[in-house]
């Protein structure tokens, strides 16, 4: 529903500290820790316990599946992990809403896990051993972002303009690429990471996950008439009267062309009569 939005429950000309935030503070953290294991208490098998390997599964460490996509070999593996994160996890999250967005996160970390270790039982440990990072994660989110914006102009190494589209698709194969000649890189991992991107996206609609752009929740009681003031500007130009329109009208026909707009373009793109529809409508899920 609308209040899924995460630009909808506050004024959205306030600053936000959104869960892709705090997932990259998450990540730097437990870079952090285990820095200070590794430097500190040696003889603490950190890496045993949580980076993933066939070993630790073989022990039912299942948790690993999780554990892994918050541990990093470098600075740089960090830093390059956490930028995707943020990239493509700022506009999913604004799109599909806190708790789908973390969904999608850790099942790409999961399932990525598990196609990981198929890939190092099928092969006889042809494959990296043992795993960490959230590039599971990165691929995930940057595979969903392609299918939620496909022509979005991205930049490349922060200087090649190539549209969403394409990105996954030269990610896909350089994945495969990766997969045919193997090397200490968790190929298996990003495929696993990439699927469940492309999968969450395009099943979504079918899933009781309460997207709001893909999902009604069916049953629901009939809610109270929204009177709309229309105006003779902006995208809808009318004479300027009082409608009443119902509450899911109100939203296919008013709001969510807005919030698209948003997710398009930016909100610095509204127009002022955009801008107090959106007001309105905020309003009156604070007053829920």
């Amino acid at each position: 529903m609308l209040e899924d939005r995460n630009y909808m429950r506050r004024s959205p000309f306030e600053p936000r500290f959104t869960t892709t935030v705090i997932l990259l503070l998450v990540n730097v953290a437990v870079y952090v820790v285990q820095l200070i294991c590794h430097q500190f208490i040696p003889t603490f098998p950190f890496d045993p316990y949580f980076a993933l390997s066939l070993t630790g599964l073989k022990h039912w460490h299942l948790w690993q599946l999780v554990t892994y996509g918050f541990l990093h070999a470098g600075f740089l593996h960090l830093f390059f992990n956490c930028w995707a994160i943020y990239i493509f996890g700022q506009d999913i999250e604004n799109t599909l809403g806190r708790k789908p967005f973390l969904t999608l996160y850790f099942a790409s970390i999961v399932i990525g896990g598990l196609v990981q270790a198929l890939f190092d039982v099928a092969f006889h440990g042809m494959y990296a051993s043992a795993v960490v990072g959230a590039s599971a994660a990165g691929f995930g989110l940057a595979a969903a972002f392609a299918m939620l914006f496909p022509d979005r102009v991205l930049l490349l190494f922060f200087i090649l303009p190539l549209r969403a589209k394409w990105l996954l698709a030269i990610c896909g194969g350089l994945t495969l690429i990766g997969l045919l000649r193997p090397d200490d890189i968790a190929h298996a991992a990003h495929l696993g990471g990439m699927l469940t991107g492309v999968l969450f996206v395009r099943y979504a609609i079918h899933w009781d996950l309460h997207w709001p752009r893909f999902h009604r929740s069916r049953g629901q009681a009939p809610r109270r008439l929204v009177k709309v003031v229309s105006g003779t500007s902006g995208l809808w130009a009318r004479n300027k009267t009082e409608e009443e329109l119902p509450a899911d009208e109100f939203l296919s026909k008013e709001v969510d062309p807005i919030l698209d707009k948003i997710s398009a373009h930016g909100i610095q793109s509204l127009t002022e009569r955009e801008r107090r529809i959106l007001e309105a409508a905020r309003q009156k899920i604070v007053k829920r």
